[in-house]
């Protein structure tokens, strides 16, 4: 009895039988013949394998199904889908494999060949559910669905975060640009109790107020030129699930109306429909922008503010998360070493001084992307400052590198204002110690030598600080 499910999307009722009786021994066999068949059945089928007609309509020129191979990747993620096209159609083909197809065949279909990368696909989907499954139940010290950190701040945001995810109320996340708020939104997600079902992100900023009532609510046939089919909202693609409103401080007042009465009641209406649409959908909202300053100016609906506004999780900007950064820095540096196929060891001595010295105005983001850039750049085993290109770096370690009495430098000096002589101390020896442990990738022996001291020193100093070194290696899938 076959386990997996396959879906075959097809506007052909004959293609569809064609499919069934040639794949009902290998598969358990779905079919849909609209984009809403699709969606309700990957949904409720939840099959792994999917073959999509790109032309569903019988028009070549009117390919609605690249709208059902994106919106199916992000119902189910992990979703194979081949894509069937005709055999003049392979730009149309190509550019479905961009926008994540598995593979396409051209038409007339050759079953067995068919049949061996479905069996392929299927095999993969099971290897990438497997590690998603087992990613979930690993836990590691400091990371929490993907997330990093170490600092305080952050590990006391993980812990509201787990304590809100089995919950069904609306969330806000406040924050920079570039500070992770989707991350975010996403893990709470994952640990809910609707992680099977869609999580749909919409940054409420980037479309414009004419066309974002349509994307969030959707609209019937004929309700606006250009509407030659009804379609579904963002809403209706994440119901059961999560939708994720970014930059909701964005919205325009009439959007924020019919986001409120959504939160009352569940309920929404597509442009030009007159039947009320009942849903189940969580809201985690995120925003740059001042909301309680817009509600003094009458620019976001109070009623609004405090119905989002249950549970708030405001993420601290990088420059605020301490030895948070270099430990970004070096998971970066780990994953664009594989990613580029680099052995850079790490960061020197002065560039590890650079970034704890830079505000990263871009936040997590800015620091992804100079770590590539230094990945790519770097000459030799160590990261230096230039290859960071980091504005004005040398001039920011010129101004910072004065070494104090003791041996302890300008810009420690200036973190630890207020503490004791002997708390600063002892703070810049924690630092040292963690740093040596992430350059070495936690190799307490490479450690001792590069701080030139003892490893049962070292040991001691560890103890002290409470610094296990296994925090600091590579998990071993990363290498």
């Amino acid at each position: 009895m076959p386990s997996e499910t396959l879906l075959i999307v097809d506007d052909e009722e004959s293609i569809l039988r064609q499919l069934t009786w040639a794949f009902k021994e290998d598969f358990k066999i779905a079919t849909a013949q609209t984009p809403e068949e699709a969606f309700e059945a990957i949904k409720s089928k939840k099959p792994c394998l999917m073959i999509l007609d790109l032309a569903l309509t019988g028009d070549p020129e009117d390919l609605e199904g690249f709208r059902v191979l994106e919106e199916a990747l992000i119902i189910k993620p992990l979703l194979k889908v081949i894509v069937i096209t005709g055999h003049d159609e392979r730009e149309n083909a190509l550019k479905a494999i961009e926008k994540g197809a598995y593979d396409f065949f051209t038409k007339p279909i050759v079953v067995d060949e068919l049949r061996v990368t479905l069996t392929r696909a299927a095999y993969l989907f099971s290897l990438e559910d497997e590690l998603n499954k087992l990613r979930k139940k690993v836990s590691r010290k400091h990371e929490f669905e993907g997330i990093i950190a170490m600092s305080t701040p952050m590990l006391d945001i993980f812990n509201t975060a787990k304590k809100v995810a089995p919950t069904d109320v609306s969330v806000l996340i406040t924050g920079e640009n570039g500070t992770g708020k989707e991350l975010m939104a996403k893990a709470i997600h994952n640990i809910s109790a609707r992680s099977e079902m869609p999580f749909v992100p919409i940054n409420c900023a980037a479309i414009p107020e004419n066309l974002l009532e349509s994307e969030l609510f959707g609209h019937e046939k004929g309700s606006f030129t250009g509407a030659h089919a009804s379609r579904p909202g963002k809403f209706e693609i994440a119901d059961q699930g999560t939708i994720f409103l970014d930059e909701i401080g964005y919205l325009a007042p009439k959007l924020q109306v019919k986001i409120l009465r959504f939160l009352q009641d569940q309920v929404i209406e597509r442009v030009g429909g007159r039947e009320p649409i009942q849903l189940n959908v969580r809201i985690i909202a995120a925003t740059n922008r001042d909301l309680e300053t817009m509600l003094k100016e009458n620019a976001f609906r109070e009623d609004l503010y405090y119905r989002i506004n249950t549970i708030r999780i405001n993420i601290p900007p990088l420059r605020e998360r301490g030895d948070d950064i270099m430990l970004l820095a070096m998971n970066f540096l780990h994953h664009y070493n594989i990613d580029l196929k680099k052995n850079i060891r790490g960061f020197s001595q002065p560039a590890q001084r650079l970034i704890h010295l830079y505000s990263w105005p871009g936040n997590i983001r800015e620091l992804e992307n100079l770590v590539k850039r230094a990945v790519i750049m770097a000459t030799e085993r160590l990261i230096q400052p230039e290859d960071l290109d980091i504005p004005d770096w040398a001039k920011l370690l010129e101004g910072q590198t004065t070494e104090m009495p003791g041996g302890v430098s300008l810009e420690e000096a200036q973190a630890f204002g207020g503490k004791t002589l002997r708390e600063a101390r002892e703070e810049a020896e924690r630092r040292s110690i963690i740093n040596a442990l992430l350059r070495t990738n936690g190799n307490v022996s490479a450690a001792a030598e590069e701080l030139d001291i003892s490893r049962p020193t070292l040991h001691d100093l560890m103890k002290k600080h409470g610094i296990d070194p296994a925090d600091y290696r590579t998990p071993k899938g990363n290498k």
